[in-house]
């Protein structure tokens, strides 16, 4: 989705992201190893976000709302679905915008969201627990907490919505197995995306901002 947008990704290049191995940039034992190279990374991907605008299919999942109850949950660590009006965001990979302690990530009293005039962290900034403040990023290897309440709402729905995804990232990539047995699945992604689930789904073959446009439609129809 965000790659309309100008956000680069990782899976695209090879593992590379930004030209930086995922293993050095995208993992604790990377930030281990090199946490000036690690908080100086996002310090830039943030720089990058601020530049960049929510694309047509960001700005189309949140007029679903006008007709829906939405629930988005992204593997995107970007902001792009709240900026363009997305009201119930599920984050499952972390938050660029958000800040945390490096002894325990996922409290949420240490948890701080970054304002748009205080983009970089610097090595020696301390969380509230006296820890390094490091990326709210869920890295490989991490538990991924919000995880469970994904696969509740993926179980609830009664339309299930797959945009620009590699199917290739887990557990993320497992909640197709959460859907009922009668819900409909549409698929957006230009290209052909493996597929392990007996459940069958819609695909349509185009990019996120045109796919969206043509599930309006289609929904549109349905409600005729």
């Amino acid at each position: 989705m965000s790659a309309e947008s100008g956000i680069s990704t990782f899976r695209d290049a090879g593992g590379l992201w930004e030209k930086h191995r995922v293993e050095d940039v995208a993992t604790i034992e990377g930030y281990e190893r090199d946490p000036q190279l690690v908080i100086n990374f996002y310090n830039e991907r943030r720089k990058q976000l601020s530049t960049v605008h929510p694309c047509r299919g960001h700005e189309l999942v949140a007029a679903l709302e006008k007709d829906f109850d939405v629930t988005v949950i992204t593997q995107n660590v970007d902001d792009l679905h709240e900026r363009a009006g997305s009201s119930d965001v599920v984050h499952l990979h972390g938050e660029l915008m958000k800040v945390t302690s490096s002894f325990s990530p996922n409290d949420p009293s240490q948890i701080q969201t970054l304002q748009s005039d205080h983009l970089e962290v610097h090595l020696g900034e301390k969380a509230p627990d006296g820890s390094q403040l490091r990326p709210f990023i869920v890295w490989f290897g991490e538990p991924v907490p919000m995880i469970e309440k994904a696969a509740e709402l993926t179980a609830q729905a009664d339309i299930f919505v797959i945009i620009g995804t590699s199917l290739n990232v887990y557990p993320a990539a497992g909640l197709i197995q959460f859907v009922a047995p009668d819900t409909p699945i549409y698929l957006i992604d230009p290209k052909d995306v493996p597929w392990s689930s007996v459940h069958r789904f819609i695909h349509i073959k185009k990019g996120a901002s045109a796919g969206m446009e043509e599930l309006m439609e289609i929904l549109q129809d349905k409600d005729k």
